[in-house]
């Protein structure tokens, strides 16, 4: 984005988040990285810029600012419900060009009301847009990460293949990738002793210990002391996930979920039609999701732009519930990310689960845009 445009847009932006109740705060651009390697995302974790302190601890230029704003908010001991607005510049190593670009978003925290909070941040982000972008017809995309976990769960899956599929939820090549194992999967390669064994027991320190060692023998370094964990996680999963054959009638409910794309006004009724001809019981996920949509279509925006896809999940690990994206007519991508991330601080320090929602908006691709307008 331009500095032009930033200087443009910052006191409309401004004016907005003031308007909102969302104070805007300030993150630091150098973070830890850790946070970001463990639970950001395949796609985001190798696109960041990696570095290390004078002491050894790994750092990274701040590639987004969800994470940073969580994790500011734990170190501060603020209280909560509390919004939080930014507006700056993040960094990643980028496919179309450009390692730098500006990211403006709220995140909401603490609200325990979650079908408000998610149809607020929506809200936030589509008002957002509608001010940098008047007179464009926005279109809304919705998914729940909850919703597919809670199918997952309900087919009867292990453990070990709901994290596999809840992981790619947010690639559609990932995914469709994930369901060709599941239908067929693949024969075991050989593995020498004494790993075979340890996969076999599921010793995951001792096969940690012995991929260690291997790795010392050749000379290769672990990287932030994760990787032999991580590479034997990994061959014990494969192990677990090969010993799966999911029946034909549950695979063919899982394909007839992931097939329901309808406008968010039936979806509920979608979905409730989905698990009774499925005789899948999915708990209280199905009752959240109508309270949401319910909240979303009550909040003022055109139900005819807003559409719920059942196999629409977005690239970052940390979502737990709703997950959307907003476009425009001609935009190449999307110009909106956005999710309910109820977990993220628990995960990043927190001592009490704090629920959270938030999205960003790409000024970058809002600004192609408005010349493009022009």
């Amino acid at each position: 984005m331009s500095t032009r445009y930033a200087q443009t847009v910052a006191a409309d932006l401004a004016a907005l988040f003031a308007a909102r109740g969302a104070g805007i705060v300030e993150v630091p651009v150098i973070q830890p990285a850790d946070p970001f390697l463990d639970m950001a995302g395949e796609d985001l974790r190798r696109r960041i810029f990696l570095t290390e302190s004078e002491t050894g601890e790994t750092l990274c230029l701040r590639p987004e600012f969800t994470i940073p704003v969580c994790l500011d908010h734990i170190a501060t001991r603020a209280s909560t419900p509390r919004r939080y607005a930014y507006f700056g510049e993040v960094f990643r190593q980028r496919r179309e060009g450009g390692n730098g670009f500006f990211q403006a978003g709220i995140e909401d925290l603490g609200d325990g009301d979650i079908a408000r909070a998610d149809a607020r941040s929506l809200a936030d982000a589509h008002a957002l847009l509608s001010l940098l972008l008047p007179e464009t017809r926005l279109a809304v995309l919705l998914g729940d990460q909850a919703v597919f976990e809670a199918v997952l769960a309900a087919l009867g899956l292990p453990r070990g293949w709901r994290m596999r599929l809840a992981r790619a939820f947010g690639s559609s090549e990932q995914l469709s990738a994930a369901l060709a194992d599941l239908a067929a999967p693949a024969p075991a390669g050989a593995l020498a002793e004494p790993a075979a064994s340890l996969v076999a027991a599921g010793d995951a320190d001792g096969l940690a210990a012995h991929v260690a060692r291997k790795m010392a023998q050749g000379g290769l370094s672990p990287t932030a002391g994760r990787m032999p964990q991580e590479i034997a996680r990994r061959l014990i999963e494969r192990a677990e996930l090969r010993s799966v054959r999911l029946s034909p009638e549950a695979f063919a409910a899982l394909e007839r979920f992931l097939a329901i794309d309808v406008p968010l006004g039936r979806a509920a009724a979608e979905l409730e039609a989905f698990a009774r001809d499925a005789r899948l019981s999915l708990g209280g996920a199905l009752d959240r999701f109508a309270a949401r949509a319910e909240a979303i279509l009550a909040d003022g925006l055109d139900a005819a732009d807003i559409r719920y896809d059942a196999a629409f999940g977005r690239p970052l690990d940390y979502y737990t519930g709703i997950v959307f994206e907003i476009s425009a007519p001609g935009a190449e991508r999307p110009l909106v990310g956005g999710g309910r991330y109820d977990r993220l601080l628990t995960l990043l320090g927190a001592k009490e689960p704090i629920p959270g929602v938030g999205f960003s908006v790409w000024l970058d691709r809002v600004e192609q845009m408005a010349d493009t307008a022009r």
